[in-house]
């Protein structure tokens, strides 16, 4: 449903495929549940689209299921440089689904 909100903590985790350019922020269990489980217009690798909140980072982009995690939300070099955070980081984020 469009506009739902989810705050949660996660630690920061590196693509092992790219560490140097896939940094992403896992969605936990239950509020994975939640979104996997709400209707939407099919989309590629089962994107989600959301606005995302770190810090004084706001930003858009899309959460992607997992294998063995909840979704997974990409954080951005840069949203990761403004707030002083990197791989391993426990952080504070915001996801609003659009």
């Amino acid at each position: 449903m469009s506009g739902e909100t989810y705050e949660f903590e996660s630690e920061l985790w590196a693509w092992e495929a790219r560490r140097d350019l896939r940094v992403f922020a896992t969605v936990p269990a239950a509020a994975s549940e939640e979104i996997a489980g709400q209707p939407r217009p099919p989309s590629g690798f089962g994107a989600v689209r959301v606005r995302a909140r770190l810090g004084e980072s706001s930003w858009q982009t899309s959460i992607f299921p997992g294998a063995q995690r909840g979704y997974a939300l990409p954080i951005k070099q840069s949203v990761r440089a403004r707030a002083g955070v990197g791989v391993g980081d426990t952080v504070s984020v915001t996801i609003e689904l659009l």
